[in-house]
């Protein structure tokens, strides 16, 4: 099979494609034949050394969510067929021809979707519900600040909280990603670059942060939330290493978390799935929720999008054809 290898870590011309031998697969896996894999930030630092693939998955072909036809089935498997159309999470590999993943992470796709479009949604709704809804326990009316809303896990947040009865409010690095937000449901939406969104949303009273950031953005979303409010952290792109002043956690009562979902077990990510089946697929399948896709390369141009990640200069998903 074709496969996206990480010659040596670096910039995105390290991406060579080589062939490789197709996986096995366990009792309770499923090989899927991939046609079309979306492109994270994850990715990225995988690429440059920063973010290890656990153990048992290649650790030089990088990729985290895949769709494609169910190509066989282990012994255990129930739930899927050879040729069912599914859409799965995977801790890895997802650049490659075929790629094998427990059967819990798959999730059919309703018949209204391409395989670009399913491709671009196991990573962010995974990570979405799991942070937002499960770690963050965000309910009906309350308001959600999701930094990054026109990135796939910002779309994902603004979507499924709207779609479930909350506010959401966001920023963003253009006014051009400003508009989209705001016309995807976002109440309002700041232009980092412009304003200072603990300014703009500290009288807003924030019940659920989702961060990707971290650095100088930790205290103003301390701030920016209010009594009993739950900071989520998924990231920190700008720092991990922060100052907190533990009385103002006290006295405003913060939940303070964080994950990350790569190495979480297999019961785990079943359970996740079960959930985004449940409540997120019946808003899929009616065409409610949707993938915004800023680009459709070929596996070929996998430097390309690479780039184009980095660059920030998009909005949406990027996603890889087969």
């Amino acid at each position: 099979m074709k496969a996206v290898v990480i010659s040596s870590f670096g910039a995105p011309e390290v991406l060579e494609i080589q062939e490789r031998d197709i996986p096995s697969i366990c009792d309770a896996e499923v090989l899927i034949q991939v046609k079309a894999a979306g492109v994270n930030r994850p990715d990225i630092f995988q690429r440059k050394g920063n973010y290890p693939a656990p153990a048992g998955v290649d650790a030089d072909i990088p990729g985290l969510e895949v769709a494609g036809i169910v190509y066989a089935v282990g012994d255990r498997v129930n739930t899927l067929r050879i040729g069912q159309p599914v859409m799965a999470l995977v801790a890895g590999a997802g650049y490659a021809e075929y790629v094998a993943v427990d059967e819990g992470s798959c999730i059919p796709i309703p018949d209204n979707l391409s395989f670009e479009e399913a491709a671009g949604m196991p990573e962010t709704l995974f990570t979405v519900w799991h942070n937002v809804f499960q770690r963050g326990g965000l309910k009906k009316d309350e308001k959600l600040l999701v930094h990054g809303g026109a990135g796939g896990i910002g779309i994902t947040a603004i979507q499924l909280a709207n779609l479930l009865g909350c506010e959401v409010f966001t920023t963003v690095g253009s006014d051009k990603k400003k508009q989209f937000v705001e016309n995807i449901g976002a109440t309002m939406a700041v232009n980092y670059h412009t304003d200072d969104f603990e300014e703009v949303f500290k009288s807003k009273g924030i019940h659920v942060v989702l961060d990707s950031i971290g650095g100088e953005y930790f205290n103003k979303n301390i701030n920016v939330l209010q009594e009993e409010g739950r900071l989520v952290q998924i990231n920190a792109m700008d720092g991990a290493k922060v100052n907190l002043n533990l009385f103002k956690l006290m006295q405003k009562r913060i939940f303070l978390t964080g994950s990350t979902l790569r190495n979480r077990s297999k019961s785990f990510k079943t359970n996740v799935a079960n959930e985004i089946k449940e409540y997120v697929m019946p808003l899929v399948a009616d065409g409610s929720y949707r993938t915004y896709i800023e680009q459709v390369l070929p596996i070929e141009d996998v430097v390309k999008a690479h780039h184009l990640m980095e660059s920030r200069n998009f909005i949406g998903k990027i996603i890889l054809v087969f």
